[in-house]
């Protein structure tokens, strides 16, 4: 592997776990804001989903529900069992599948344990959809943000031209915004729960793939630059007949 190569991918590395600081910072100064009632968050919250409520129509209900679905976690896993299967069908991704379980299932345990470390009960303002778990961190959110967050990432790497591979980005951002923004709408979360999802799993994902980059381009450097696949197929060229 080049110099140039391995200055870029350090580069890379090192602006991963500097997002997992910032975001982790932010995650923290929500927390404690809405772990401690502070007025100015309960404003916030309640002029946030006044104005998104307001644009209430039979069609933007539906929109909502649509999205919240999407969300929900029967279609998450199904999405990430299809992404599973699609990594384990391209040799060259050896160890991309257990970065997406890491990333997703690291994600799904940490809200399990907010949810009930914060204990926050949801709105009861025009509520749209039931839902009987706690309020914060928004569960959707963060699922959203570590599903699409990974694919993203994956995306990134695996598509060439730099149109599709921004076209992928902007659709994996737009469906984790309006997924979250969903949740808002039907009453179902706090804005500070969507923001505080985003931040927990945005710190979560940024560590998974800092750490998975360091661990990955270290093996390359042993490998001299080559990809396992590349050595895999070299020996099999080598080896007798």
């Amino acid at each position: 592997m080049s110099q140039s190569k391995v200055t870029t991918s350090m580069r890379h590395t090192a602006l991963c776990f500097i997002g997992f600081g910032l975001l982790a910072v932010v995650f923290v100064v929500i927390a404690m804001l809405v772990g401690s009632g502070n007025q100015r968050v309960i404003d916030f919250d309640h002029k946030w989903i006044g104005r998104i409520q307001a644009q209430e129509t039979p069609t933007w209900t539906q929109v909502a529900e649509t999205l919240s679905w999407i969300g929900s976690t029967q279609i998450v896993i199904v999405i990430e069992v299809a992404l599973l299967a699609f990594l384990l069908l391209v040799p060259r991704l050896r160890w991309e599948p257990l970065l997406l379980l890491v990333a997703t299932g690291g994600s799904a345990l940490l809200n399990i344990l907010l949810k009930n470390l914060f204990r926050r009960e949801r709105p009861d303002i025009n509520r749209l959809a039931e839902e009987y778990s706690f309020s914060f961190p928004s569960g959707h959110s963060m699922g959203a943000f570590a599903l699409y967050g990974i694919l993203a990432y994956l995306l990134w790497r695996m598509i060439r031209p730099l149109p599709l591979r921004i076209a992928a980005l902007v659709l994996c951002i737009l469906l984790t915004l309006t997924i979250g923004l969903s949740r808002i709408y039907l009453g179902v979360h706090y804005p500070s729960d969507v923001i505080g999802g985003y931040a927990a799993s945005g710190a979560w994902l940024a560590l998974t793939i800092g750490a998975f980059e360091y661990w990955r381009h270290r093996k390359q450097r042993r490998l001299g630059g080559r990809s396992e696949a590349d050595v895999q197929n070299a020996e099999a060229d080598r080896a007798p007949i």
